[in-house]
């Protein structure tokens, strides 16, 4: 069977298909900085305020990381003003589609080499369209790929130019023979092309009411997008594939910064000392939000300690608390950093956390590794031989990662790691085997002592002595929290790592707000 030319092919039956059998956030900012490339740390504008400009000597900049972003990685950076304080907007969406480009003549020779297999009018308009959307160097230009929000969104694409108004495609099928069978449909408008694609859903097993409406509801996104021309530009390529771990999030329609936990007055006191910073990762298809907090009487020609933060939809709540004890001289200035998501994902779901500090630990790893403190360091000096790394929980098990693979990496962004009630436990949770966990890896350290002699990091250990019976059901006859945070200790003892261990009068996290201030003070101890 030969191969047909379709430009216009719909797969909008299969893809429906796909869409409703899954399980089942960009925000915008006045004063936005659209960051292509970054500066030296010397002539940054990173901070938005509370910059104290000093007549000493600007000291040597260390040397930045080696900064592993792409081009377009970079071209999605925005740099702005704390937005966390900001009313919700739910209409706020990212749109980002998949350009391929054609050489628009091949392409009509190959119609016309299979025109025997075409209607009249599948013929027409398949030149047509073709037609329409070329541009003036001959190419033409088609959308393979859309998504919103991080979701890839399954719809006959738009055309490249579309304008709002009549909407056509040819439907590809075969007869019961197997031979194709071509369609032309053609609906006046968007709103008919979506009733049509609802009801279609409609007619499919399981299918769900709810689940329509969410599809149809992103389907207009990207077409309004188009439209208004208010989407990013991907080249083909870039954006990794969404396999079936990768499920729909009707909350891309929320936005849960009201879902973040912090005293919005003590944030209003120092919001003009924090940095928000919004960064892409095509890798993980994912846009992070990275929240800097400066010291009080912040020199930019002065190097800091980065103290950087997972799970920022609890743990920047706690920068102002440790801001001040640097304001009262409890502790030496650093650089708080919290590493989040975007407004529109849900940073403390279940599924999110297992996906980026479980599942996907070591993409997050390279992430922070090889982009973000890469990014930072262009922006601000730092001291990367003090900086530390915070995990929690599932955190906790990300931290233990990275302090375990960070021999295997170029950058060295962080010379301590706090590892805090690590849910190794979590690594046997793969009933189906598709996550590919292998519990087995963590259990040796992922052969960091077979690789070197010694850690040249110092860790810090640290747990609630209560909570061993907050997760009970889940260690299924595996190490408890507390037994495999006692188990770490022993290996790296073993190994005469610089380890700090101490449990406190605690559940798995109520501990945490002390734990951080008490290491701030302790690790990072005023300087005289």
């Amino acid at each position: 069977m030969k191969k047909l030319v379709i430009f216009a092919l719909s797969l909008s039956m299969l893809a429906s298909a796909v869409s409703c059998s899954k399980s089942s956030g960009s925000s915008s900012a006045s004063q936005t900085e659209n960051v292509a490339s970054t500066e030296a740390a010397s002539d940054s504008e990173a901070s938005t305020g509370s910059e104290t400009e000093t007549d000493s000597p600007e000291t040597p900049a260390p040397t930045p990381l080696k900064n592993n972003m792409s081009d377009y990685e970079r071209s999605t950076v925005k740099k702005h003003a704390l937005t966390l304080l900001d009313e919700p907007d739910k209409d706020a969406h990212t749109v980002r589609l998949e350009v391929k480009e054609y050489n628009a003549d091949e392409i009509i020779a190959n119609v016309e080499n299979d025109r025997e297999n075409y209607s009249d009018e599948v013929y027409q308009f398949n030149i047509d369209n073709i037609k329409k959307n070329t541009n003036a160097e001959g190419k033409l230009l088609s959308f393979t790929r859309a998504f919103v929000d991080g979701e890839q969104i399954f719809c006959v694409m738009p055309d490249f130019n579309y304008n709002g108004g009549e909407i056509g495609y040819i439907n590809y099928s075969e007869d019961d023979k197997g031979e194709p069978v071509l369609e032309l449909k053609k609906f006046k408008d968007l709103d008919e092309y979506c009733d049509y694609e609802w009801n279609e859903q409609q007619k499919l097993e399981g299918a769900s009411v709810t689940r329509s409406n969410y599809d149809i509801k992103k389907i207009k996104l990207v077409y309004e997008a188009v439209k208004n021309g208010t989407y990013e530009k991907v080249p083909a390529g870039v954006l990794p594939e969404q396999g079936w771990e990768y499920y729909s999030r009707p909350d891309i329609f929320e936005d849960h910064r009201n879902d973040w936990e912090f005293d919005r007055d003590a944030v209003s006191a120092i919001k003009d000392s924090i940095d928000e910073i919004e960064m892409y990762d095509t890798e993980l298809n994912t846009d992070f939000l990275v929240h800097v907090v400066l010291p009080p009487n912040y020199d930019k020609n002065k190097a800091y300690p980065v103290f950087l933060l997972t799970d920022a939809v609890w743990r920047f709540g706690n920068t102002p608390q440790l801001r001040k004890l640097m304001e009262n001289g409890e502790a030496d200035d650093v650089i708080l950093v919290t590493l989040g998501y975007n407004y529109k994902i849900d940073g403390a779901g279940d599924y999110t956390r297992f996906n980026y500090l479980i599942l996907q630990r070591d993409l997050t790893i390279d992430f922070i590794t090889d982009n973000l403190m890469p990014y930072l360091s262009e922006n601000y000096r730092i001291d990367y031989e003090n900086s530390t790394f915070y995990g929690h929980s599932n955190g906790g098990v990300l931290a233990h990662t990275a302090l375990c693979k960070s021999d295997q990496y170029e950058n060295q962004p962080f010379g301590r790691y706090i590892i805090g009630s690590p849910a190794f436990w979590g690594l046997y949770d793969d009933d189906n085997g598709h996550f590919q966990l292998h519990p087995d890896e963590y259990i040796k350290d992922y052969d960091y002592f077979t690789r070197n002699d010694k850690l040249n990091k110092k860790v810090y250990l640290c747990g609630g002595e209560k909570e061993d019976m907050d997760y009970i059901d889940h260690y299924n006859g595996h190490d408890s929290t507390l037994e495999g945070l006692k188990h770490l200790k022993e290996r790296l003892e073993a190994h005469n790592a610089s380890v700090k261990y101490k449990l406190y009068d605690s559940h798995h996290y109520q501990y945490i707000p002390e734990m951080l201030e008490e290491y701030l003070k302790t690790e990072y101890p005023p300087q005289k």
